[in-house]
C-alpha cells in the first residue's frame, strides 16, 4: 500500500513540503509579499502560495530550479524594463533557486498588485 501525502492546507505546510533548497527563498518571498500588501490575507490558490486584498494579488510556488512568481499579466507587463534578466511569460516570473531573490523588486511589483486591486476594486464601489 502506497501512502500519500496530505495537500498543504496552508502557506506554512506549502513550505515545510517544499524542496529543501527552496525554502529559505520561499519564507523570503513570503515576507517580503507580506511587507508589501499588509493586511492582504494569506491563503492556497490552485496548490499555490497567495495572497489576496479584494481579489487574488500574487501567488508564488516552488519548482525543481526556481520560484515561480505570478503578480497577472499587467505587472508583468508593467515591470518588463526591469524583469529583463529573468524568464517571464505572459503572467508569470522566474526567479533561479541559485541566484538571490529580487526581493525590492518583488516589493515593488506585490505594491503595483495592491494599489491596482485598490483601483479596480474601487470602481465598482457604490
Amino acid at each position: 500500500m502506497t501512502s500519500k501525502k496530505a495537500r498543504p492546507t496552508s502557506i506554512t505546510e506549502y513550505i515545510n513540503a517544499a524542496p529543501k533548497e527552496a525554502r529559505t527563498k520561499l519564507r523570503e518571498m513570503r515576507a517580503c509579499i507580506r511587507a508589501a500588501a499588509p493586511g492582504a490575507k494569506e491563503s492556497l490558490k490552485w496548490g499555490m502560495p497567495a495572497f489576496s486584498y479584494h481579489r487574488i494579488l500574487v501567488t508564488f510556488a516552488a519548482f525543481k530550479n526556481h520560484i515561480g512568481f505570478y503578480p497577472t499579466p499587467s505587472a508583468v507587463r508593467a515591470f518588463a524594463k526591469d524583469l529583463s534578466k529573468f524568464v517571464t511569460a505572459d503572467a508569470s516570473i522566474q526567479f533561479s533557486l541559485d541566484e538571490p531573490l529580487p526581493l525590492p523588486l518583488i516589493g515593488k511589483i506585490t505594491a503595483f498588485r495592491v494599489r491596482e486591486s485598490i483601483e479596480e476594486d474601487g470602481k465598482w464601489r457604490t
